[in-house]
């Protein structure tokens, strides 16, 4: 679970998950001081994250010469009827073209574009 906690510094907020911690907030139009990442960045961070690791863990399984991987995701929410996770992979290494569709396989197993891509509900558990 993570705890956010608010900071003296107007919106500036550290959130940890009582190992790890970082700092969130909003951008200077909205009255932050854009000292930490924002809230939407941290969902676009999540899957990019999640992505990267589940290639390299199949990677590492398989033996395929992954030698790096850059995946990028953007959130567009241009239709204010559907947001849309928008990412790019970006594979490093001498592989074939049956190895990269492995790891673009193994990539849609990944478990936090599963919970994005099914119904997400909200309970306020005090």
């Amino acid at each position: 679970m993570i705890t956010s906690t608010s900071q003296p510094e107007k919106y500036l907020a550290r959130f940890t998950d009582g190992t790890h911690e970082a700092l969130a907030d909003t951008a200077p139009e909205y009255g932050g001081a854009f000292a930490g990442f924002k809230p939407v960045d941290l969902l676009e961070a999540a899957l990019a994250n999640c992505i990267t690791m589940v290639v390299r863990i199949a990677a590492d399984k398989r033996n395929i010469p992954l030698t790096g991987i850059s995946v990028r995701v953007g959130l567009n929410r241009e239709n204010k009827d559907e947001s849309v996770f928008e990412y790019a992979i970006d594979m490093q290494g001498d592989l074939t073209d049956e190895q990269r569709a492995t790891l673009l396989r193994a990539a849609s197993g990944c478990p936090v574009k599963k919970i994005l891509s099914g119904a997400v509900s909200f309970k306020d558990v005090g």
